[in-house]
């Protein structure tokens, strides 16, 4: 379990943060960076650096280690919290950091605020805990690499989970509103409401549940399949309204486990109703009978999707502004013919 505690963010100073930023770019390249690259990273000199390293690591920001016969340092979850959050602060995404309200497999959340006392919510991103261990095989994070630390996974994840946000807020779907993102941690508008698996009774039962339906099928519509659609991941408020969370693991209905994802996503909905709220229903979705409306999938890179797909859908996309352009101009040239029999009937008048 990764302690968080903030209270020496206030008190770093900004070599501190200079030696923080350069173990970081140390470690795109480096498992141990070593100290000499750090000062020569930060431009510190090498004694300066080497006390302020001391510093971190007793902080725990920072962890000395050796591999492979080379001694060196690299930063600690701690440590990317703190250059996340300091970047966040600079955008004025948040002010102040509260409690903890859920921990995950994959995640922390936190209550956080902006500067005119507006609640939002931090999600900090900590991929390879123990119990989790086999993400870099069941996730495409990686793309082509070989190796990456938790620490870059982490945020390839966080980056992930903000693109399908963004893109799934915008075309009106029920997910929470995002605000901004840096590094492994995204800042989002609180949801009010409970998680699913935390409510006992449900005022309508056959209306809560197809609504469920729908939000699988809608997303499927866009070539998009959530991959952990269960009452962990569904926020409901006291109107019944449903809110989609936690989206890292969305993968396209192009992926070659397509079928068997969305119904495993379809059946979890279905036990729980069953279990909890004795209701069961055969009215259910199959990825077969959806029609794929928008290419969700492919403009946000979900795995699965192929590079066919995209080149056909970069075709399709200039087909279509083609077609708009030719439209516009043919609307042009009416509006031109118009306006000169319009003159030619002026002139007649005034003959």
């Amino acid at each position: 379990m990764v302690k968080f505690d903030v209270r020496q963010l206030r008190y770093l100073s900004r070599e501190e943060f200079r030696c923080l930023v350069s173990l970081e770019m140390g470690m795109k390249n480096h498992e141990v960076v070593p100290s000499e690259l750090i000062a020569s990273i930060a431009n510190l000199r090498h004694g300066g650096c080497y006390k302020i390293l001391r510093d971190l690591v007793q902080y725990k920001l920072v962890r000395y280690d050796h591999k492979n016969g080379i001694r060196g340092y690299h930063l600690t979850y701690a440590g990317y919290d703190y250059l996340a959050l300091r970047s966040l602060c600079n955008q004025e995404a948040i002010y102040s950091i509260g409690n903890k309200i859920g921990v995950g497999k994959e995640s922390d959340i936190y209550i956080a605020a902006d500067e005119e006392g507006e609640q939002h919510v931090l999600k900090l991103h900590r991929l390879g805990r123990v119990c989790f261990r086999k993400v870099k095989e069941k996730r495409d994070y990686l793309k082509r690499r070989k190796n990456a630390s938790w620490l870059y996974l982490s945020r390839l994840a966080a980056e992930r989970e903000y693109s399908f946000l963004k893109a799934l807020h915008e075309r009106g779907y029920p997910v929470p509103e995002p605000v901004s993102w840096n590094r492994h941690a995204i800042v989002m508008k609180l949801v009010q409401g409970y998680p699913l698996s935390q409510v006992k009774t449900i005022t309508n039962t056959a209306k809560v549940y197809t609504r469920l339906m729908d939000l699988v099928s809608r997303l499927a519509q866009m070539g998009l399949i959530h991959g952990d659609f269960n009452e962990f991941n569904l926020m409901i408020d006291d109107r019944e309204r449903i809110t989609v969370i936690d989206l890292p693991q969305m993968i396209s209905t192009s992926h070659a486990n397509a079928e068997y994802y969305f119904d495993r996503d379809v059946e979890c909905i279905r036990t729980w109703f069953r279990k909890r709220y004795n209701f069961d229903s055969d009215d259910r979705p199959y990825l077969s009978d959806i029609v794929c409306e928008s290419a969700v999938d492919v403009e946000m890179k979900a795995s699965g999707y192929s590079r066919d797909l995209a080149s056909q859908f970069e075709e399709l996309t200039l087909k279509k502004e083609d077609e708009e352009e030719g439209e516009s101009d043919n609307y042009e040239s009416e509006r031109d013919e118009e306006d000169e029999e319009s003159e030619g009937e002026d002139e007649e008048s005034e003959e």
